[in-house]
C-alpha cells in the first residue's frame, strides 16, 4: 500500500480462518528495492527526444504520459537496472 510521503506496513484482511499465526515473529527488515541493490537508470536517447518534443508541443503547462521499459537484475546480483526504452504521450481524455 503506498501513501504519499511515508512509508506503512502492508496487512492483510481479517478472516474467520487463517492458515498462519500472524503474530509477528523476528526483526523488522526492509523491503524496498535499494535497500539490497544499486539502482541504475538507462534512458534511450530516442525516447527522452520524443517526451521532449511533445512537452514543448502540449499547450498545457501540465500533462501527463507513461515512460515504459524493463527492470532487470544485473548479472553480479548487486545491482538491478531500469531500462526507459519507450514513450506513450498518453490520451487527453
Amino acid at each position: 500500500r503506498f501513501v504519499p510521503k511515508r512509508m506503512v506496513p502492508f496487512s492483510f484482511p481479517l478472516s474467520k480462518c487463517a492458515l498462519w499465526d500472524p503474530v509477528p515473529m523476528g526483526d523488522v527488515i526492509g523491503a524496498h528495492v535499494t535497500y539490497y541493490r544499486n539502482p541504475k537508470l538507462s534512458l534511450v536517447e530516442k525516447t527522452l527526444r520524443l517526451a521532449y518534443r511533445h512537452a514543448k508541443q502540449n499547450e498545457n503547462k501540465l500533462f501527463s504520459c507513461f515512460l515504459l521499459g524493463t527492470l532487470a537484475v544485473d548479472e553480479d546480483g548487486e545491482g538491478i537496472t531500469l531500462t526507459i526504452d519507450r514513450f506513450d504521450p498518453g490520451r487527453d481524455i
